[in-house]
This record gives C-alpha cells, sequence and structure tokens, in this order.
C-alpha cells in the first residue's frame, strides 16, 4: 500500500525550475536548428521543428524586438536565455520562501 504525500513549496519550486530549465533547453534547440538545412520532405523532423518554433517565438519576439539583429547575428536569445534563467530563479526562490 502505498502512502500519499503532500506537495510542498520545495515540490512547487522544483516544479518551476524544471520548466525553465526545458524551455531553456528548447531555446538553445530552436538556435542549432537554425545551423542546420532543413529536410522538407520529412514530415516527422518538420512537425518537431515547427512545434519547437510554434513553443519558443512569442517569448523571442520579445526580445528582438528590443535587441535587433547585428549583422546576421541574432543575440535575442541569449537575452532571452538570461532573462528566463533570472525570472525563474527568482519565482522558485520565492515559492520556496
Amino acid at each position: 500500500m502505498t502512502t500519499l504525500q503532500a506537495i510542498t513549496r520545495l515540490d512547487i519550486a522544483d516544479y518551476v525550475r524544471t520548466l525553465v530549465w526545458i524551455y531553456t533547453i528548447l531555446i538553445l534547440v530552436r538556435i542549432l536548428l537554425t545551423w542546420v538545412p532543413r529536410m522538407p520532405y520529412n514530415p516527422v523532423l518538420n512537425h518537431l521543428v515547427r512545434f519547437i518554433e510554434d513553443v519558443t517565438e512569442p517569448y523571442l519576439t520579445l526580445f528582438r524586438k528590443i535587441i535587433p539583429p547585428i549583422g546576421m547575428i541574432d543575440i535575442s536569445p541569449i537575452a532571452a536565455i538570461f532573462a528566463l534563467g533570472l525570472i525563474g530563479q527568482v519565482i522558485a526562490s520565492a515559492i520556496a520562501g
């Protein structure tokens, strides 16, 4: 017989940190995908790329409005990752108490 345990504030803070980590990974994958040529004939890969773009684009657009590209280099994802980590840590710390 298993016993149920209550979810604590530390558990919720860990969930927030995990979500921030996963979203950071998605942004990094999005950056790497810009360096790899697309394979339009692979439907599974197309769906995966479209999912990553759909999930990360709204957040990255906020930073692209503030930080314009420098020539061919877009540094807005770096600022987005930094801000995400900072805000995520503040929120997780506030939840944890």
